[in-house]
């Protein structure tokens, strides 16, 4: 057998006795089988499935010899009936089920819930505890971990951890890995929530189900090492259902019923209920309505658009057109501090150096690419202020963009939409190096 880097679909494979072979079954967990005869009952044969190219096992990558010798076979998912309707994929029912509770109670909880808590303190620690879980997905998961667009001490990296913890979405590793698949395939079905499926599924529907075997099987493609590389992600990793359960549900409960005497009923529910589920809606604009609704100045050809409405809810996630186009850029969008909490803290933390080394394009290459790919022939009149500029030689920019061939960067991928960053900007694991 050999390798192939193209999506082969078969009616036939035939195999060697005691041969092994990867199978991608309709779960979409991958594992390792022993393909024998008594098994097959049809002299070896497996009547159909895709045969793929698999390029990473457990973020290692395979030799020449295993790529050339190891077959890789995703058979068809299994449809899924449930009353009238029938599903492609498989359903998470565990998923579908706290969904549906946790935003039954949040209904109960606005309409027929208690008098409001009486204690201001319950009102000044949601917002805290939402902000803090906020910035840890903003700043710690999306901008830090998955795009590397600054660099970040211990200290800044731990305390990006517990924050990211407090929002009780996945971990760190899950985190990263579906957003950089995301941003390499935008749009396709190795999106894992795209958006071309319709807004329910791009907000939570994705959630709901076992994803796409394209999901799958591009995403094994991505080497996600660096992220195992650091120690605070190991530790995350580790400790990551405790941590969840004691930062996320326990202690914003705990504390305002000790430390202020808030009631209970209103204590889980402040938190627990109104907090975690407005907090998840928040994150999950950025995969919807930020896809769907608002302006394309930077590039009128992909889904990802401007949309303040979603810039206010989730900390400045909603400059998305902006941000598909340079990924690797801090802020997140152009303007540093036009709605954008999450690159203000940021920007705090470069003044006392525990984050530096901030990335972001020059203000020449973003009007230059606006003349070029974006919805407005000129540039419109702006101020661009920026923190700490990060000058570079045009002409190198321009062959990095003509080196990167089909514009996918070795390490964090973008589709061709995306402007990759000059090379020198990309030393891979250097910010674990400054303590």
């Amino acid at each position: 057998m050999t390798k192939t880097d193209q999506v082969t679909t078969i009616t036939h494979l035939k195999l060697a006795k005691n041969a092994t072979v990867n199978i991608v079954d309709a779960d979409y967990d991958q594992q390792k089988c022993q393909i024998v005869q008594e098994d097959l009952q049809n002299n070896n044969e497996i009547k159909c499935g895709v045969l793929c190219d698999y390029k990473y096992e457990s973020g290692q990558p395979k030799t020449e010899e295993q790529l050339a010798n190891e077959p890789v076979l995703t058979l068809p998912p299994k449809k899924t009936k449930f009353l009238w309707m029938e599903f492609d994929a498989p359903l998470k029912w565990d998923n579908i089920s706290g969904i549906i509770i946790i935003h039954a109670l949040f209904i109960y909880s606005m309409v027929c819930g208690e008098p409001l808590p009486k204690f201001w303190q319950t009102y000044a620690w949601g917002f805290f505890i939402g902000g803090i879980s906020g910035f840890g997905v903003t700043g710690g998961a999306h901008r830090f971990w998955t795009h590397r667009s600054y660099k970040a001490t211990t200290p800044l990296r731990i305390i990006l951890m517990l924050c990211f913890t407090v929002s009780g979405q996945n971990s760190i590793y899950e985190w990263v890995r579906d957003h950089r698949v995301h941003h390499k395939f935008s749009e396709t079905d190795a999106d894992p929530h795209n958006s071309n499926r319709g807004f329910f599924f791009a907000h939570v529907g994705w959630l709901m189900m076992h994803k796409h075997p394209e999901v799958v099987r591009k995403g094994r493609m991505l080497d996600l090492s660096d992220i195992m590389e650091d120690p605070v992600v190991r530790f995350h990793q580790k400790w990551f259902i405790p941590m969840k359960l004691l930062l996320c549900f326990i202690l914003p409960v705990v504390i305002p019923v000790y430390w202020w005497g808030e009631s209970l009923f209103w204590a889980f529910f402040s938190q627990i209920v109104i907090r975690y589920t407005l907090s998840l809606n928040f994150t999950w604009l950025v995969n919807s309505a930020a896809h769907m609704w608002g302006t394309r100045p930077y590039d009128k050809k992909i889904n990802p658009v401007e949309n303040i409405a979603v810039s206010i809810a989730a900390m400045g996630e909603g400059w998305h057109n902006y941000h598909h186009v340079f990924p690797w850029d801090y802020k997140a969008a152009e303007l540093a501090h036009r709605i954008n909490i999450t690159t203000f803290w940021i920007q705090l933390f470069a003044r006392i150096g525990w984050a530096y080394d901030l990335k972001e394009p020059s203000a020449e290459l973003v009007r230059k690419t606006i003349q070029k790919c974006g919805k407005y022939s000129v540039h419109p009149k702006r101020t661009f202020k920026f923190v700490a500029p990060i000058s570079f030689d045009k002409t190198k920019t321009i062959k990095s963009i003509s080196k990167s061939g089909d514009g996918t960067h070795p390490i964090f991928g973008h589709h061709m939409s995306e402007v990759p960053p000059p090379d020198d900007m990309m030393e891979s694991n250097d910010h674990l190096k400054s303590s």
